[in-house]
C-alpha cells in the first residue's frame, strides 16, 4: 500500500510499504479515508526527527521511517478476538494515544495521556493516518454518530485539545475569553470557548490572512494583530470594569504571545499554556504573583473525550469543519499540503489528505 512516511527533515516520501498484517487480540484494522496535516506533523518535516523516535520507542518499539499522521478516521476493515465495540464496516475516528493501560503511575489513574511511556499513532508507532490502511489498539478505535461525516472523524482529535484547553481554564458562560494564535487549533478554542458559554472572545495574530480566515470561520469575533495594537489595551478598553478578560490561551508557543496573555487577563483570571514551547520564557513573575493569577498547562487531553467532542461537532456547537481550507490526496500531500501550510503568507488552516484518492 501507499504510505507517506518521515525519512528526516525535509525528506517526506510516499512510499510502497506491506499493508498491516491480519489483526490480533484486542487489535482492529481501518480502511483510513481523511487525516489532517497537524503542526506537529509540520515541525517534524521542517526540523526533525522531534517526536518520531531517533531509537526504538521504549513501550512501542517503533523508529523511522515514520508513516504519519495522527488526526484520522476511517472504516473498519476486521477486528481481532476480544474487540466488541467496533465491528466491520464502523465508521470511526482514531485517538491516537498509546500508553500502558495499567501499572503506570498516571494509567492506573485514568490519567492515560500523562504516562511519561506516551506514544502517538503517526509519530511513535507503526502506523499512521497518512497511510491507506492502519493497524491499532481496541481503544484507539472510537465509533462515530451517523450524523458525523468522515472528514470531520479527522478532525475530532484537534478539535479534543480545544476542548481541553477550555476545560483547563474552566471556561463558563458569561465568560471574556482571549484567543492567541489564529491558527487551527486556536480558532477551535475560540469554537469551544462560545459552546462552553463564552460570550466575548478576542482572538490575535500577527498575521492579518489569518485573522480574515479566523472571522470567516467564527463570525462575530474582535480580532487583534499585535502589531498594530496592544493586545491588553485593546482588551482592557473592551471588557467590563476596564480589567481585562476572564481566560487567556495560548496557542502559539511563542514567548510574546504568552506574555500578552499575562498582560490582558484580569486580575485572578486563568492563563493556560497549549502551544509547546521551543524554550524558557521569562515572564513578568511579579505581575503574576500581584495580579494573583493562574498559569496552567494543557496537554493533549484525557481519552475518554472521544464521544463528548464528537457530539459537540456533530450536534453544530463546534462547526469545526470551517477549518478545512483544502483537500489534497496522499500524492499531493507534501507539495500542496505540507509545503503550502509552511508558507508564511498563511493562506490555509487545515489541509486534509484524502486517501480515497
Amino acid at each position: 500500500m501507499k504510505a507517506l512516511r518521515f525519512h528526516a527533515a525535509k525528506d517526506l516520501r510516499i512510499d510502497t510499504i506491506d499493508p498491516p498484517p491480519s489483526p490480533g487480540p484486542g487489535e482492529v484494522l481501518v480502511e483510513n479515508r481523511f487525516c489532517g496535516i497537524c503542526g506537529t506533523d509540520l515541525h517534524e518535516y521542517a526540523y526533525g526527527p522531534i517526536f518520531v523516535p531517533k531509537e526504538p520507542h521504549p513501550f512501542t518499539g517503533a523508529h523511522g521511517p515514520q508513516v504519519l499522521g495522527h488526526e484520522f478516521g476511517g472504516v473498519v476493515k476486521a477486528v481481532g478476538e476480544g474487540v466488541s465495540h467496533v465491528k466491520p464496516g464502523d465508521r470511526v475516528s482514531v485517538q491516537p494515544l498509546i500508553m500502558p493501560r495499567r501499572g503506570d503511575y498516571y494509567a492506573d489513574r485514568g490519567l492515560f495521556h500523562l504516562s511519561s511511556d506516551l506514544a502517538l499513532v503517526g509519530l511513535s508507532w507503526h502506523s499512521g493516518g497518512m497511510a491507506q490502511a492502519a493497524l491499532l489498539n481496541d481503544y484507539n478505535v472510537q465509533p462515530i454518530p451517523d450524523e458525523l461525516s468522515d472528514q470531520e472523524a479527522a478532525l475530532i482529535e484537534p478539535t479534543a485539545v480545544a476542548v481541553y484547553a477550555c476545560d483547563r481554564a474552566g471556561v463558563t458562560a458569561g465568560n471574556s475569553v482571549l484567543v492567541t494564535g489564529a491558527g487551527p487549533i486556536g480558532i477551535l478554542v475560540a469554537m469551544a470557548a462560545r459552546a462552553a458559554g463564552a460570550s466575548q472572545i478576542f482572538l490575535s495574530d500577527l498575521n492579518d490572512t489569518r485573522l480574515a480566515l479566523a472571522r470567516e470561520a467564527l463570525g462575530e469575533v474582535r480580532t487583534i494583530n499585535p502589531k498594530t495594537e496592544k493586545v491588553g489595551d485593546v482588551i482592557r478598553a473592551e471588557t467590563e470594569g476596564g480589567v481585562g478578560c476572564d481566560v487567556a490561551i495560548e496557542c502559539v508557543g511563542n514567548e510574546h504571545a504568552l506574555k500578552n496573555c499575562a498582560d490582558a487577563v484580569r486580575k485572578q483570571g486563568v492563563v493556560v499554556q497549549t502551544g509547546l514551547h521551543p524554550g524558557e520564557n521569562p515572564l513578568n513573575w511579579f505581575d503574576v504573583t500581584f495580579k494573583d493569577i493562574d498559569i496552567r498547562g494543557s496537554w493533549a487531553y484525557p481519552t475518554h473525550y472521544w464521544p463528548r467532542v464528537a457530539r459537540l461537532i456533530a450536534s453544530g456547537q463546534i462547526p469545526a469543519s470551517r477549518i478545512v481550507t483544502k483537500y489534497v490526496s496522499l500524492g499531493e500531500a507534501v507539495t500542496e499540503g505540507f509545503d503550502q501550510l509552511l508558507d508564511p503568507a498563511g493562506r490555509h488552516l487545515k489541509i486534509l489528505i484524502d486517501l480515497s484518492r
